[in-house]
């Protein structure tokens, strides 16, 4: 079974940045693609970014296209999130999850999700 545990959320001003990390236990990293979703108050689970299992492989949403890079450390069982120029419209709790067989756009392609992490964005 593999666990996630995210880290590094925060209260941070429009314009700042934060990385927030995803630790996997219990299995190899490597065998998973890892994805970033976000929810906000009132809304529906989204995708933010993906990789895939080696991490040659990424997608971003739209509204965080070049400001957000996500990234795979096989070796140390951890995947990041950098988010730079935050806006309070990406206030939400982010959340990483990973699958062993594809490389999903929905929340329910991934089998394994992490707790959460606040990311609130002030103006």
């Amino acid at each position: 079974q593999l666990q996630l545990v995210e880290s590094g959320g925060g209260l941070v001003q429009a314009g700042g940045s934060l990385r927030l990390s995803c630790a996997a236990s219990g299995r190899t990293f490597s065998s998973y693609t890892m994805g970033w979703f976000r929810q906000a108050a009132g809304k529906e689970r989204e995708l933010v970014a993906h990789i895939s299992w080696a991490g040659g492989s990424t997608y971003y949403a739209d509204s965080v296209k070049g400001r957000f890079t996500i990234s795979k450390d096989n070796a140390k069982n951890t995947g990041y999130l950098q988010m730079n120029s935050l806006k309070p419209e990406d206030t939400a709790v982010y959340y990483c999850a990973a699958d062993a067989r594809r490389l999903g756009s929905k929340a329910n392609e991934y089998a394994y999700w992490g707790q959460g992490t606040q990311v609130t964005v002030s103006s």
